[in-house]
């Protein structure tokens, strides 16, 4: 009995961090099913045909909006750098009749244009998938209202900055229609596919979890033999 009490001190300090090492394999299994099922339909969305756009509508999902395009106030959002060009994306405002206005990223563009951007007269139909508003980050560059010029894609900043009183929440990512054009904007090619490291993530706490029971074992039983 002396020599369980000589545990007890060590067992109390490896016993919480093993509860926490767990609990963290289990809330990244449970991100693990969330992220696989979340992957699931966004595959199924992109192979099926795409639903009217009715508000609200569910984030990641394949729509179609019909509208006029507000060509006079496009803004250019983000930065992406293809084959070696610096780009940014393209952001329009499609007038609806049946709601508010809805910014669609229409795709990338270069900052410097040697070649003529499209801009659709009349009525059209958009095909793209539902992005939620972006998180202020403060890293992120600053915007330049004026110059129409934005780093965070959020429809609440962007669309009063565009003259607009009322606009979507959310916005809509262009999908292309057919093969791949060296017209501009370059819309998106796919929907998109956040990662899913989280098996990973898991074995790694549940890992650390056992080998902290297997260190503890080791230490116990060299201290059970210690007559000392």
């Amino acid at each position: 009995m002396t020599r369980l009490r000589r545990l007890l001190l060590p067992f109390l300090c490896v016993l919480p961090v093993l509860v926490a090492l767990v609990a963290l394999g289990n809330w990244q299994v449970r991100r693990l099913h969330w992220k696989t099922d979340l992957l699931a339909r966004i595959d199924a969305a992109e192979a099926g045909p795409p639903r009217a756009l009715r508000d609200p509508p569910e984030a990641l999902s394949k729509v179609v909006a019909t509208g006029r395009f507000l060509n006079d106030r496009e803004a250019m959002v983000g930065l992406e750098v293809r084959d070696a060009v610096l780009g940014a994306f393209l952001v329009t405002p499609l007038e609806r009749a049946d709601g508010p206005p809805v910014l669609v990223n229409r795709g990338w563009v270069p900052l410097e244009r040697k070649a003529p951007v499209s801009h659709p007269e009349g009525v059209v139909s958009v095909t793209g998938w539902v992005r939620p508003a972006d998180g202020h980050n403060v890293f992120a560059a600053s915007d330049d209202p004026a110059g129409r010029r934005f780093y965070t894609f959020d429809p609440a900043v962007i669309g009063p900055a565009l003259g607009l009183a009322q606009v979507a929440p959310y916005a809509l990512v262009a999908l292309a229609a057919g093969p791949e054009a060296s017209a501009l904007p370059r819309p998106a090619r796919a929907m998109p596919r956040p990662d899913n490291p989280h098996l990973g993530y898991a074995i790694t706490w549940y890992g650390t979890a056992l080998a902290l029971v297997g260190v503890f074992a080791v230490f116990a039983w060299r201290r059970l033999k210690d007559p000392a």
